[in-house]
C-alpha cells in the first residue's frame, strides 16, 4: 500500500518541476552531498543489487551505457558505474590538441565523491534523503519516467532524431532536466526504444525509494583465490628473467579477460594490473594512461584484479589460464638458456620500441606468445581503447583473410639479430607526448621506407633460391590450433575478428611476421591512449597505413613475380605511384620468384586457395555455411549470400536475422555488406573510394559483431523472398518497404521481447564468448 502514495507523490513532483526551472535543486531537496554514495548503504534483503537491479540494467541500459562510447560516459554495467554518474565530456574528441585527464572506472578514481572533483554529476539522488526525494531528485528515474509518460512510439515519431554516432550530446545535470522534459517529450530512456516494462520501472523505483541500496560483491570461492595466488606467484618471480617476461605479458594482457578454464568457461573473469601492494594485500592500482608509462615506484606487482562491470561485447577479450599455459610460459621463457643482463626502463626511446625493451627475451617465445591466441592478439586492435574509430579504421579492407608466417627456430637467431640491428627503424609513435602531424607523417614514412629495404635484403640473404619461397613459410597452426587462419570484417567505424576463413574468396590478404604483429600491437593498443590528442590518432593511422602495406607485400610476393604488380594495382586502383610502390616496388621489391607451383590464369585467387589448404587441418569452421543442417535453410542461405552489387548500398553493414520455424527455435544468423573500394589509402576522402559495383555480403551462422545496425525477422521460408527484394533495392523507400515486412525496428513494441530472446539464445550457443551487444549504432529507418 505504501507504493502508491509515494510514486504518485513523485509523478506530482516530475510533472511540477517545469513550473521551478529558475529554482536550485538545493532549495528543493536540501543541499547535495558529494559523499552520500562514498560508503554504500546496504540493503535489507528484500531488492538485491546484484539480483534484481543489475540483471534490468544490463538489459535495458548496459546495451547503451558502456565503455568509452557510453553516452555522457554514464556506466551502467556496476553499482560503482551508477553511482559515479555521467559527464559533460567527450572521449571521442578528434579536435583535442592534447591529451585529456583520463576518467576511467575503477582507476583514476575510487569514490563518487573524487568524481565529482573531476566534473561528474550525479544520476542518482544526493540531496536530502527520503523516498521521495529519491525519485524526484535522481536523473535516472525521471528520464525513464519521462519515456513511460511519452506518446506512443512509431517509426515516423523519431524521425527527427539523430541517432548517429557523432551527434551532439545531452547530458543533463541537476535541475537541467526540467528544461530538458519540457523541450524533449520524446527524449526519454532508453532513448529512440520502447519504455521498460511496468514491472521493471516498478522494481527499479523501489530500489531507487531504498537509497539506491548495494549489497556487495561476493566472495572469490576458496579454490578460485588458490588459483589467482598460484598465478600471482608465477607473475612475480625476482629474477631479471621473470621480471622482464611479466613485463612481457602484461603489456599484452591487460586488456584480457582472464579466466581459470578448468575451473569454468563463464568467469569470473580477472584484468592483469599493476600495484604497489604484493600478493596477499588489497590491490592498490597503479594508475598510468597506458601500460607501457612508467609506474614511477621502484618495486611494484603484477595482480589479478576481479573483473567488476557487466561483460560487455564490444570489450570481451577472452583468455583462458591452466596449468597448460602456465607450462608453456615457463618453457618458453623461464626455463630457456638465455640470460637478461639488465632490465628496461621506461624512456621515451623505449616507450616507442618493444624490440629495444624486450630484446633480450628470445624472439621465437615473443612470437609464440602472440600467435597461440593470435585472434586475441588481433582482438586488442579491434577491441582494445577504440571502441569506435572510423578514421582507424578505414585503413583496412571490409573483409580479408589473415596468415601468419611461420616461426621458425632455424632463422630465430637471425631474426634477432636483424631486430637488434635495425630496431631504430622500428620506432613507433609514442602515444600522448605527439602533436605533431606532417612532420611524423614524413618522418615515419622514410623509416618505413628503409626498414623495407632492409627486410628485403635480409629476405634474399635466407632465400638461396626460388624453391624456398613457398608455402612452407606459412604457420599451418601446428596442425591443430585454429588461430592460425582469421577474418576481419570491417563495418564502417567498428571491426570483428574471427577465427576461420569465412565468406567468399576476399580481394586481399595479410600475411604477418612477428616484427609485424608486435608493431601493430604496441601502435593501436599497448602504446595507444584513447584520451590522447589529435596528432596520436592521425599519427597512428598514418602509420598503420604502412603496417597494413607491409601484410599485404608479404602477400604478394608468394606470388608469381610477373602478377605481382598487377595484384598490387588492383587493390590500388586510383592512389598515386607513390602509394603503390610503398606496397611493392622499389625499395620494397623482393626480384625473386616464388616457389610455389601455380595452374590458372588467376593467381591471387589460387593462393587464397593453396593457403587454405596449408591450415585446413587446424582450421575453424563453424562459421560457415556448411554447418546448418537443415538442407533446405542452408540452400537458401547460400542464395542469399551470393546477392552483391549496388543493391546492397541500401541496407546496413551490420545485421541480424532470426529465422523462425514451426519445429525449431529461433536460429540467428549475421549478414555482413563488404563494401566494395577504389582503394583504401585516402585519410580523409573514403566516401570518394567508394565501389558499389564490387560490393559483397557474407552471412554467417551465429551471430558476430558488438554493434548491429538492423535487425530483420522472418520465417525460414521467407528467406528466398527476402534475397529477391535485398536485390531489387534501388532507392531507400525499396529499403523503407522491405523494412516494413521484415526489419524489427527499434520503435516496436515487442523490441525488448525480441532482445531478449536474441541475449538468451547468445548466452546458451557460446557462454565464453558471447555478452551483451550494444545498440548506440542501431538505424530507425
Amino acid at each position: 500500500m505504501r507504493r502508491l502514495p509515494l510514486l504518485l507523490i513523485a509523478a506530482l513532483l516530475v510533472a511540477g518541476c517545469t513550473t521551478l526551472v529558475s529554482q536550485h535543486y538545493d532549495s528543493r531537496f536540501g543541499p547535495a552531498d558529494p559523499g552520500r554514495f562514498d560508503h554504500p548503504q546496504y540493503s535489507d534483503g528484500n531488492i538485491s543489487y546484484r539480483r534484481d537491479i543489475q540483471p534490468l540494467l544490463n538489459n535495458r541500459c548496459v546495451v547503451c551505457h558502456a565503455c568509452y562510447d557510453g553516452p555522457c560516459q554514464l556506466k551502467l554495467g556496476s553499482w560503482e558505474g551508477v553511482t559515479r554518474g555521467a559527464s559533460k565530456a567527450v572521449v571521442y574528441d578528434a579536435s583535442r590538441l592534447f591529451a585529456a585527464e583520463p576518467t576511467r572506472l575503477f582507476v583514476d578514481a575510487e569514490r563518487p565523491s573524487e568524481w565529482r572533483n573531476k566534473g561528474f554529476f550525479p544520476v542518482l539522488n544526493e540531496q536530502d534523503q527520503s523516498p521521495a526525494n529519491n525519485l524526484a531528485a535522481s536523473t535516472l528515474f525521471r528520464l525513464l519516467k519521462l519515456k513511460e509518460t511519452a506518446p506512443e512510439i512509431n517509426r515516423n515519431s523519431f524521425d527527427h532524431l539523430d541517432f548517429s554516432l557523432s551527434r551532439e550530446q545531452t547530458c543533463v545535470a541537476g535541475d537541467q532536466i526540467d528544461r530538458y522534459e519540457a523541450k524533449n517529450p520524446e527524449g526519454g530512456m532508453p532513448f529512440g526504444l520502447p519504455p521498460i516494462k511496468p514491472a521493471e520501472m516498478q522494481t527499479l523505483s523501489l530500489w531507487l525509494e531504498q537509497g539506491a541500496p548495494f549489497d556487495g560483491r561476493e566472495p572469490l570461492p576458496e579454490h578460485i583465490q588458490r588459483l589467482v595466488q598460484d598465478w600471482e606467484t608465477f607473475f612475480n618471480g625476482d629474477s631479471n628473467k621473470s621480471r622482464l617476461f611479466a613485463r612481457y605479458a602484461y603489456e599484452h594482457l591487460f586488456l584480457a579477460h582472464l579466466f581459470f578454464d578448468e575451473i569454468s568457461t563463464g568467469g569470473p573473469y580477472f584484468q592483469l594490473v599493476r600495484s604497489t601492494t604484493p600478493p596477499g594485500q588489497p590491490i592498490q592500482v597503479i594508475a598510468t594512461s597506458r601500460p607501457v608509462d612508467d609506474p614511477k615506484v621502484a618495486r611494484f606487482y603484477y595482480r589479478l584484479q576481479e573483473h567488476q562491470e557487466t561483460i560487455v561485447d564490444k570489450t570481451h577479450m577472452p583468455y583462458a589460464l591452466n596449468t597448460a599455459r602456465m607450462a608453456r610460459w615457463r618453457s618458453l621463457f623461464l626455463d630457456a638458456p638465455y640470460e637478461v643482463s639488465e632490465l628496461p626502463g621506461y624512456s621515451k626511446n623505449e616507450l616507442a620500441n618493444p624490440f629495444r625493451t624486450f630484446g633480450e627475451l628470445p624472439v621465437n617465445a615473443r612470437y609464440r606468445f602472440m600467435l597461440d591466441e593470435a585472434e586475441y592478439t588481433v582482438m586488442g586492435f579491434i577491441k582494445g581503447p577504440v571502441c569506435r574509430g572510423q578514421t582507424a579504421l578505414n585503413v583496412i579492407d571490409d573483409q580479408f583473410w589473415v596468415f601468419f608466417s611461420h616461426p621458425s627456430d632455424a632463422s630465430a637467431a637471425a631474426l634477432g639479430d636483424f631486430l637488434s640491428k635495425e630496431e631504430d627503424l622500428l620506432r613507433l609513435p609514442t602515444g600522448s607526448v605527439n602533436t605533431g602531424i606532417l612532420k611524423p607523417w614524413l618522418e615515419y614514412g622514410k623509416l618505413e621506407r628503409k626498414y623495407l629495404a632492409a627486410k628485403s635484403a635480409e629476405m634474399l640473404r635466407q632465400i638461396e633460391s626460388p624453391a624456398k619461397l613457398n608455402l612452407d613459410m606459412i604457420w599451418d597452426g601446428d596442425g591443430k590450433n585454429p588461430n592460425a587462419a582469421l577474418t576481419i570484417f570491417r563495418n564502417f567505424d567498428n571491426a570483428t575478428v574471427i577465427k576461420g576463413l569465412v565468406g567468399e574468396r576476399p580481394k586481399t590478404a595479410w600475411v604477418i611476421t612477428y616484427p609485424l604483429l608486435e608493431r601493430i600491437h604496441y601502435l593501436l593498443v599497448a602504446n595507444y591512449d584513447v584520451f590522447g590528442s589529435l596528432g596520436l590518432q592521425l599519427n597512428s593511422r598514418i602509420y598503420m597505413d604502412y603496417l597494413r602495406m607491409e601484410g599485404e607485400f608479404n602477400f604478394l610476393v608468394l606470388l608469381p613475380e610477373a602478377s605481382r604488380k598487377t595484384v598490387r594495382d588492383y587493390w590500388y586502383r586510383r592512389a598515386s605511384e607513390s602509394t603503390r610502390e610503398m606496397v611493392y616496388g622499389d625499395p620494397a621489391i623482393l626480384p625473386v620468384e616464388t616457389g610455389i607451383t601455380y595452374k590458372t590464369q588467376d593467381p591471387r585467387r589460387e593462393l587464397l586457395q593453396l593457403l587454405r589448404q596449408r591450415v585446413q587441418p587446424a582450421l575453424n569452421t563453424s562459421y560457415e555455411l556448411t554447418t546448418v543442417n537443415d538442407l533446405s535453410l542452408r540452400h537458401s542461405l547460400q542464395e542469399l549470400a551470393k546477392v552483391n552489387g549496388e543493391a546492397l548500398e541500401w541496407i546496413p553493414e551490420l545485421s541480424v536475422i532470426a529465422v523462425e520455424s514451426p519445429t525449431e527455435p529461433t536460429r540467428y544468423f549475421t549478414l555482413l555488406v563488404n563494401r566494395g573500394h577504389y582503394n583504401i589509402s585516402h585519410l580523409l576522402t573514403e566516401e570518394k573510394e567508394l565501389l558499389p559495383a564490387e560490393d559483397t555480403l557474407t552471412v554467417v551462422p551465429g551471430v558476430i559483431g558488438s554493434y548491429p545496425n538492423a535487425f530483420y525477422r522472418m520465417h525460414d521460408k521467407e528467406i528466398n523472398g527476402f534475397a529477391r527484394s535485398l536485390s531489387a533495392l534501388r532507392s531507400e523507400k525499396d529499403y523503407t518497404a522491405l523494412a516494413d515486412r521484415y526489419a524489427m525496428r527499434r520503435t516496436d513494441a515487442k523490441f525488448w521481447e525480441f532482445s531478449d530472446a536474441l541475449h538468451e539464445s547468445l548466452a546458451r550457443s557460446n557462454a565464453l564468448g558471447t555478452a551483451i551487444l550494444d545498440y548506440n549504432r542501431l538505424e530507425n529507418r
